[in-house]
């Protein structure tokens, strides 16, 4: 039974301390997400802040009590990692507590769902949902009811709920468009045909369908077709299992773009191949695609920033439990990174530990 304890225990000097407190609390919250954010994304990117401006000496507030659930599909995917670093980073800097979930991968939609009620069991503040379908009803539900209690905020993935507090990415089409016309430039209409096999996450994930339409969408009047494509989970066993098979049903590709597990499995093929093997291209990065591009290995991946994804995450959930809303997709810009422009791509480090629940 649920007692009411300012009824019972409190007296009226300590229920208006209580409040007062409260008050408090919640406008230092407000100039620490207002600070946060703009340094974020005027740190990394020079533009500016698609949020309004604070206080600029701001760097810190009491917001140790402030807790953020983080729920991911997974952490198979190195990318995840990265994510995972940026709001582990910026949490660390902002004294936020994280509280961080594993779904299981792109088919444990019960599970995810589940999840949900538990970052609000657990009394968090806010919640960063990486969801692992845009659309599926139980899911959205589940959103809807969260949202009803704390701001729930979508993480990397596109998630089509009106419920949410914001989100936190880029346009997974537009991952895929560079793609196409890189390619599309490389072999333009009119030119030998060039085949594609394509390799990439499940259909109803909150990314997959998204950068398949971008990458067809950009390869339109050049010669290259893709002839096969394949989706699954995106571990590597399971992607690997589907490069094998693409590879096999259309022997001769000119190209493989792939998922970066994927292309990390196609590595390991091409070492072993005594033939000629398809140039790879990335759909996003990893600790594995980039030393691929290191080595000449791959040819291209579009860079989207995984940890200031992560980063920013945190800064637009702090904003989101003072009250504000993002009404845009906010995220970095992406960039096509070639072999040549490789360098030393910001990602996790290797002796990153997450504080996984």
């Amino acid at each position: 039974m649920k007692v009411n304890t300012r009824n019972n225990c409190l007296s009226k000097p300590t229920c208006c301390m209580a409040r007062r407190y409260g008050v408090l609390r919640l406008l230092a919250i407000t100039c620490l997400v207002f600070a946060s954010l703009v340094l974020a994304v005027e740190a990394q990117t020079g533009d500016e802040s698609p949020w309004p401006h604070p206080h600029r000496e701001q760097t810190s507030a009491p917001s140790s009590q402030v807790r953020l659930c983080v729920v991911v599909p997974h952490f198979k995917d190195e990318y995840w990692l990265s994510v995972g670093h940026g709001l582990q980073e910026e949490a660390s800097r902002r004294q936020v507590a994280l509280i961080i979930h594993e779904s299981g991968g792109y088919h444990a939609l019960e599970r995810q769902v589940s999840l949900l009620e538990t970052c609000i069991a657990q009394g968090v503040d806010a919640i960063l949902l990486g969801a692992i379908s845009a659309e599926a009803d139980v899911l959205l539900a589940a959103v809807k009811h969260a949202a009803a209690r704390v701001p729930v905020l979508a993480l990397v993935n596109e998630l089509q709920s009106p419920d949410l507090a914001g989100s936190i990415g880029v346009d997974w089409r537009q991952m895929g468009r560079v793609i196409g016309d890189f390619l599309a430039a490389r072999h333009p209409g009119g030119a030998r045909a060039t085949t594609v096999g394509f390799v990439t996450g499940p259909v109803d994930s909150g990314w997959s369908p998204l950068l398949e339409s971008g990458l067809r969408a950009g390869l339109l009047g050049s010669s290259v077709e893709i002839v096969v494509t394949r989706h699954a989970d995106t571990g590597l066993r399971e992607q690997l299992r589907e490069v094998e098979t693409a590879l096999s049903l259309q022997p001769g590709l000119d190209y493989l773009v792939g998922s970066a597990p994927a292309i990390e499995a196609s590595m390991g093929l091409a070492a072993r191949s005594d033939s000629g093997f398809p140039q790879m291209i990335a759909t996003y990065i990893s600790h594995s695609v980039r030393r691929g591009l290191q080595s000449g290995k791959v040819v291209a991946v579009p860079f989207d920033d995984p940890v200031l994804q992560g980063r920013l995450g945190v800064g637009a959930a702090l904003y989101a439990i003072s009250g504000g809303r993002l009404s845009a997709l906010q995220g970095p810009e992406i960039e096509l990174i070639q072999a040549e422009d490789a360098g030393d791509l910001p990602l996790s480090p290797a002796h990153l530990v997450l504080a996984i629940e």
